[in-house]
């Protein structure tokens, strides 16, 4: 983010001698993006931040990952993977190319300690509560927020009460931001923006925790490393800077309406190197009268397209199987649109009542192993065998 922001006790200037009340020197950390020449923060320890004792390879699984090939269309129920549990050691890669992974989690117990070196990662929150602590503090989550978190932040997901904490993890191979063009020359959102600074929460409150052989899960390039801390990373006493987790929540968009149908980058929240993402609101729907309030039949040439559907209901994909939960992708050169009937329903509505979480890659994604649990073999087809029944549907059904 690139708002300043101070939290803690901290020093008067940057690099500057700053001590703790023993006399010793507090610890100062510089994290940057860029070469340094991006956004950076200055967190302070009470102890050295890189003092370890172990270092150890984490063996992980073969995620088998796969071209999609032959090219299909592909209809996936996350809810049906029989995974609880840690939301980083036991989240399930679903789709993956260079650019960026997408997962999914059910926590239900606190997580490891984790950090990301490879890029910043992004969490859907599908349901459940609780919150992110890191050593910029805690940022407290619910249902519908989406939470970013920067590379090589040392995080946990926490479950509040007994309730699953179910997650969707987009992980970059860069910067997750807005979208460039809802900032100004100096980073400040514009106005006709569907969000801005009023909507994100930022973390305020430090954690300052004590404690001594405390293991972190690092993600590399090459795989996963866990570093065991002589200190507790999160014994910060103070920060400032414009590199920090932050959140928002889907129920805060402002949708971005017209009289005939929007294009998705109409509802664009976020970008990042190889792909961007959108959200789908609950909104008025196309208010010209012979509008026809769906999207069209369409081939995004240059992207595969994932949907999340969240909540409410999928008009586009009634009597398919799609429900809560669902995932879609439509790659690119595959032609999708509405499936049969849909079209006809959707005349005359005045609303849209769903909450769709959208990433448009601009890569190829390749199938993990774990979508043999939960796809839906049928889900290509269904366009062909719902169409004798649309045929039937009156126009004004």
């Amino acid at each position: 983010m690139p708002y300043f922001t101070q939290v803690g006790h901290v020093p008067r200037k940057r690099h500057v001698a700053f001590r703790q009340p023993d006399g010793s020197l507090y610890w100062e950390e510089l994290i940057g993006e860029d070469g340094f020449v991006g956004d950076t923060s200055l967190l302070y320890h009470r102890n050295p931040p890189s003092a370890l004792t172990a270092i150890e390879t984490v063996e992980t699984a073969d995620e088998g990952l796969h071209a999609n090939q032959p090219l299909s269309p592909i209809h996936l129920t996350p809810h049906s993977l029989p995974i609880k549990g840690d939301a980083v050691l036991d989240r399930v890669l679903l789709l993956s190319n260079d650019d960026v992974r997408i997962s999914y989690a059910v926590a239900t117990e606190d997580s490891s300690l984790y950090k990301n070196s490879t890029g910043d990662e992004l969490a859907y929150v599908e349901s459940g509560s609780g919150a992110l602590e890191s050593t910029f503090g805690r940022i407290d989550i619910v249902e519908g927020d989406y939470v970013i978190v920067p590379t090589s932040t040392i995080h946990r997901w926490t479950v509040r009460g007994d309730e699953e904490l179910r997650l969707l993890f987009v992980e970059a191979r860069g910067h997750i931001d807005p979208p460039k063009r809802y900032l100004s020359e100096r980073g400040q959102f514009i106005e006709g923006t569907p969000y801005c600074e009023l909507d994100i929460r930022r973390p305020t409150e430090l954690l300052d925790v004590s404690g001594s052989d405390v293991p972190v899960i690092v993600r590399t390039r090459t795989g996963l490393t866990r570093n065991v801390h002589k200190h507790h990373p999160f014994d910060v006493v103070g920060w400032h800077g414009g590199m920090y987790p932050w959140s928002f929540s889907i129920h805060d968009f402002e949708p971005i309406t017209g009289s005939l149908h929007q294009p998705p980058p109409m509802h664009q929240i976020l970008e990042a190197p190889g792909f961007v993402m959108c959200n789908f609101v609950p909104r008025l729907l196309d208010y010209n009268p012979n509008a026809v309030p769906i999207p069209p039949f369409h081939s995004n040439v240059d992207s595969d397209e994932v949907l999340f559907y969240a909540k409410g209901q999928a008009k586009t994909r009634q009597g398919t199987g799609v429900g809560l939960g669902s995932i879609t992708v439509h790659p690119a050169g595959f032609i999708h649109g509405p499936h049969p009937g849909n079209v006809e329903r959707a005349l005359g509505a005045a609303r849209a009542d769903e909450y769709q979480v959208m990433i448009d890659t601009h890569r190829p994604l390749q199938l993990s192993a774990a979508l043999k649990d939960c796809v839906d073999p049928e889900y290509p087809f269904t366009w062909a065998n719902l169409e004798e029944g649309a045929r039937k549907v009156p126009s004004d059904a």
